[in-house]
């Protein structure tokens, strides 16, 4: 495992060296976002999906969220943005929301636009979005330090970006199921939609 101290790397050295290890079949790594620690992957390696599972012993079938730098473009990955998500997406990204939109194979899919310069520089480097999941083990509380993170997990990730410890105070992404014509709060964080609901 590569580990990369955020604190003493150059930044565009570190996104570089980040989607190298991603863009190995199978790979994984763990960054800090804004909000908490997360494992990341590209969201058309299902070798890597299926690493995330066993790291964090997750259950088989729960979908995973992507990290995407223009929402706009998940058109082209069979999001309907059309409604709910675009309002929302233009309201709040980037940002700590996670929009659950439709899909045009029937299914649902997640998305949030992070505000982390990390992330937003090396999403900048992908053509897909990034498979994103808390860093913690299923059930247990969101890891707020690399270490921590770590400690969690059943096995090693590829790469994994210190970024410090994040602050207890901060919260995760608010998640809001837009898929019908009225929102539903699945998880109430750091953003507010009362005045929607």
């Amino acid at each position: 495992m590569r580990r990369i101290d955020l604190k003493s790397s150059d930044l565009h050295e570190a996104v570089t060296l980040l989607k190298g290890f991603l863009d190995r079949k199978g790979g994984v790594a763990l960054v800090p976002t804004e909000t908490v620690y997360g494992l990341i992957a590209r969201s058309d390696d299902p070798e890597a999906a299926e690493r995330i599972i066993r790291l964090k012993h997750r259950l088989q079938g729960k979908r995973f969220g992507w990290f995407t730098g223009n929402w706009r473009k998940l058109a082209e990955f069979g999001v309907i943005l059309d409604g709910w998500p675009e309002r929302l997406a233009a309201e709040f990204c980037p940002g700590a929301l996670t929009v659950i939109a439709p899909c045009r194979n029937g299914e649902t899919q997640g998305f949030r636009v992070p505000d982390s310069l990390l992330l937003t520089e090396l999403l900048e480097k992908f053509d897909v979005p990034l498979l994103q999941t808390s860093a913690n083990a299923s059930g247990m509380p969101d890891a707020r330090s690399c270490d921590e993170a770590l400690a969690q997990l059943d096995g090693a990730v590829d790469c994994a970006v210190d970024g410090g410890v994040i602050a207890g105070n901060v919260m995760a992404s608010t998640v809001v199921d837009a898929t019908g014509k009225k929102l539903k709060i699945l998880r109430q964080g750091a953003v507010d939609l009362q005045k929607y609901l």
